[in-house]
């Protein structure tokens, strides 16, 4: 670390057993450096950057509650790993990721003990934390398995398969649900429409322990409060999809807030069977551009960390990704002939909107004879 002056509590960190020595008091400082030297990492050297700032708290929280790497730590895809990385050893080593010889981009077995699973592909986590569970369960060992995956991977068939399977046989797992509303692009579906009644529950929740506190519980309306209580956690809160698939839900609880992390990992954490802790997260925190601009900052190259990402001139000549993707969005453009097969071009739509693919960041070439 060139200037250990700037970063105190993350200069003493050369491994998690590290961390769990910090008092819980001084987590929140372990962050805040952990945030900024990822920062300045990867403003240096490019890579995957608003999922990783994302997940700051939550890894620090995992890392401080679980004994890796006895316990396993599986994350799902990889773009949020770099502050993984930091935290197990490969601090000094950020800046190589995807130069020869360097770091991996995503979770590499042979890179570091603490890389359970090799990925790179999203929706595995929950398959391969099972997979783990029900063999350490077998040999009777106690170690502890958790797999962290975000709302977009969720919604992929890999992840229910095994949301099934783990509810079927009950081995002692914790899934660990990152809901930020988007993938590398922002997410659709059903899930995410489920996902946003997740996020006025907890307003809904604060407004209803204002409400308990206020109401004495044996008076009428203490009584009425109780009963639409129950009726509205089912309309609101996810819940029941989970625990209707064999996993005990806890949350949603806010992901940056390291003390209702702490205690929400810590009671999970020894809870028999699966379990599903649903946090809320926003990708890009703690980096106001990264906030305000998601999609772009997903994965970045070399950039001032004070200015932010500055838009380039368009080349002379498009690139051959310039001509697939103009080709794949007018290909999914409801005029053309695509529409009455829309299985041809299911993936076209999400694909259009990936950082550099979006209309604003490609080239004005377009195929002949355009339907646009």
């Amino acid at each position: 670390m060139k200037d250990p002056a700037r970063y105190p509590h993350l200069a003493a960190i050369e491994a998690p057993a590290d961390l769990r020595r910090v008092p819980d008091e001084e987590l929140p400082a372990v962050a805040d450096e952990l945030r900024q030297y990822l920062i300045e990492a990867v403003a240096s050297s490019g890579g995957h950057f608003g999922a990783g700032l994302g997940v700051v708290e939550l890894t620090v929280a995992l890392h401080h509650v679980f004994d890796t790497p006895t316990d396993r730590l599986v994350w799902d895809v990889g773009h949020q790993c770099y502050p993984h990385k930091i935290l197990t050893g490969r601090r000094e080593r950020i800046t190589t990721i995807k130069k020869k010889d360097g770091l991996a981009p995503f979770p590499r077995r042979e890179e570091s003990e603490y890389d359970t699973f090799g990925v790179g592909h999203s929706s595995t986590s929950i398959s391969a934390a099972l997979g783990m569970a029900i063999a350490a369960q077998r040999k009777g060992d106690p170690r502890k398995v958790v797999a962290v995956i975000g709302d977009g991977a969720m919604t992929a068939g890999m992840a229910f398969e095994a949301l099934n399977h783990g509810g079927d046989v009950e081995p002692n797992m914790l899934v660990v649900f990152n809901d930020n509303g988007m993938s590398i692009s922002e997410n659709v579906g059903a899930m995410t429409k489920m996902m946003s009644r997740a996020l006025a529950s907890r307003r809904l929740n604060a407004v209803r322990e204002r409400a308990k506190r206020a109401i004495p519980k044996q008076s009428f309306v203490g009584r009425f409060v109780k009963r639409w209580e129950e009726h509205a956690k089912g309309m609101f809160v996810p819940s029941t999809l989970f625990e209707e698939l064999g996993f005990h839900y806890t949350g949603p609880i806010d992901g940056h807030n390291i003390p209702q992390l702490l205690a929400a990992l810590r009671t999970v954490k020894n809870l028999p069977g699966p379990q599903l802790l649903h946090v809320i997260t926003t990708k890009g925190k703690g980096y106001a551009p990264a906030e305000e601009a998601q999609i772009e900052y997903h994965a970045v190259g070399p950039f001032d960390p004070q200015a932010g990402l500055v838009k380039k001139n368009a080349p002379a000549r498009p690139t051959y990704t310039d001509i697939f993707s103009d080709w794949l969005c007018d290909q999914a453009a409801p005029t053309h002939a695509c529409s009455a097969s829309p299985r041809r071009c299911a993936k076209a739509p999400a694909w259009c909107a990936s950082p550099g693919n979006t209309p604003s960041a490609t080239s004005t070439w377009r195929l002949p004879n355009s339907t646009r």
